[in-house]
Parts: structure tokens; C-alpha cells; sequence
């Protein structure tokens, strides 16, 4: 009976063992193709960036036109003779902008997702760092560029489009900060416990914003002594930001 039952066990733990063999390749591959657009010149970098998240987003965008259908049929259309008048015509193409079938709402989305992921490449890779200031000028240019694209900017394009900007990174500020206090108040994950002298050593140095670092390239505590500069490079930590990190480590493994 006992032997029985190791088998079933057995046979339970292969397809686990096996998913989680795959979702480490995955992670590796993932690894992998981040450290390689890292070592690329910025323009390259943005462009392979924000060609990839449209692609993602034209895709997802088409997808919620074919569920929702082309909601413009069932819009009432504008008379003839306000073809002559801008102001009269404006309503009907912002709301044809917003409720068109796939191919509208892949243009949409598209444009949302590629250009915020763009600005926000350049952002982080000027900066540093991804923060509420770098969410909300990338926010800002998504807007205005669905504004002027999707052409809901009507009579006055240009104060549109500023006030589309204004509208999304107000919406992202909000929500970024929505975002940092729900991070707040949860607990820590199983797997922080091999990050441990990482946050410690993060905190000491005023470094903690780079934890998320670590943990994306997969640095626990045991790979701390064998840490170099072009690892912590892999993993978008700024030069001076490198340099404190792999002093107090040199410090340590000195003065144990």
C-alpha cells in the first residue's frame, strides 16, 4: 500500500516538477533578453521597447473590439450640413475615436502602450530609476499622443492633446502611489528570506529602491561575494549605485 502510494506521489510531482523546470527557462530567457537590450544603445534600446509593448497592445486593443464589436454602428452619425461646421462634427469623431471595432481600438492601444513604454525606457535609462515623476511624463506623452492619433483633438488639436496628456498622468500619478502603498502593507514574500543580507546591505547604503533589482536578476545573498560590476550592470543599477555596493562588499569580505 505504501509503496502504492509513493508511486502516486511520484507521478503528481512530475508534472510539477516539470512546470516548474519550464517557468525557470522562462525566466532565464526573460533574464537573458533584458541583460542583452541593457547593453544597447539608448535609441536601440527604445525603439525594440516600444515596438514590442505596441505589438503587445495592438493585439490586446483588436481582441476588445471583437468582444465589444463595432459600437460606432449603433452611434447616431452627424447631418449633412454639419460638415461645414468643426465644432459640430468634433463630438461624433471623439466618440467614433474611443468606440470603433479592432482595428480603432488596436490603433489605440497601441499607441498607449508603445509610446508610455518608450518614454518610460528613456526615462529609466537617463534616470535610473523607475519612480512617480518618470510614471507621469511617460503617462503624459501616451495621452497626448492617443489625442493627436486617434483624432479627438477636434477643432483645437494642440490644447487637446494637452489636456488628454494632463488627464492620463494624472490618472497614473494616482494610481502609482495607489500601487506603492498596497506594496506597503504586504508581507513578505517567501522568497525574501534569501535576500535578507541584500536589504540589509541596500538599506545601510541608502540603495533599498535597487532590492527589486536583485531580485529580478536573481542575486540572492549567496551570490553576494561573487558579485561583479557587469552583473550589477545586467541588472540596470547605475555606476554609482555599482560602485557603493561592490565597496562595501570588498569592506566586508576585508573586514569579516
Amino acid at each position: 500500500m505504501e509503496k502504492g502510494n509513493e508511486k502516486v506521489m511520484s507521478l503528481v510531482q512530475l508534472p510539477q516538477k516539470a512546470i516548474k523546470d519550464v517557468q525557470f527557462k522562462l525566466k532565464e530567457l526573460e533574464n537573458g533578453y533584458k541583460s542583452w537590450l541593457a547593453k544597447q544603445p539608448l535609441p536601440v534600446e527604445a525603439a525594440i521597447v516600444t515596438a514590442t509593448t505596441a505589438i503587445n497592445g495592438a493585439a490586446i486593443g483588436a481582441f476588445l473590439g471583437v468582444m465589444t464589436q463595432d459600437l460606432t454602428s449603433s452611434l447616431p452619425t452627424p447631418p449633412p450640413q454639419s460638415s461645414l461646421n468643426p465644432d459640430a462634427v468634433a463630438p461624433f469623431q471623439q466618440v467614433q475615436a474611443v468606440a470603433g471595432g479592432p482595428l480603432v481600438q488596436a490603433r489605440n492601444f497601441a499607441v498607449i502602450t508603445g509610446v508610455n513604454a518608450g518614454i518610460s525606457c528613456v526615462m529609466k535609462r537617463l534616470r535610473g530609476k523607475e519612480d512617480l515623476q518618470s510614471s507621469v511624463v511617460a503617462a503624459f506623452g501616451s495621452g497626448a499622443a492617443f489625442s493627436l492619433v486617434s483624432g479627438m483633438g477636434g477643432a483645437n488639436p494642440a490644447a487637446n492633446a494637452f489636456t488628454s496628456g494632463l488627464l492620463f498622468a494624472i490618472f497614473q500619478g494616482c494610481s502609482f502611489k495607489i500601487g506603492e502603498m498596497w506594496q506597503s502593507t504586504q508581507r513578505p514574500t517567501a522568497d525574501d528570506v534569501y535576500y535578507a543580507r541584500t536589504r540589509g546591505m541596500l538599506d545601510k547604503l541608502g540603495l533599498q529602491n535597487y532590492t527589486k533589482n536583485f531580485k529580478r536578476g536573481l542575486l540572492t545573498d549567496s551570490t553576494l561575494p561573487l558579485l561583479t560590476d557587469s552583473a550589477l550592470r545586467d541588472v540596470r543599477i547605475p555606476p554609482g549605485p555599482r560602485l557603493l555596493i561592490l565597496d562595501h562588499i570588498q569592506r566586508s569580505v576585508n573586514c569579516p
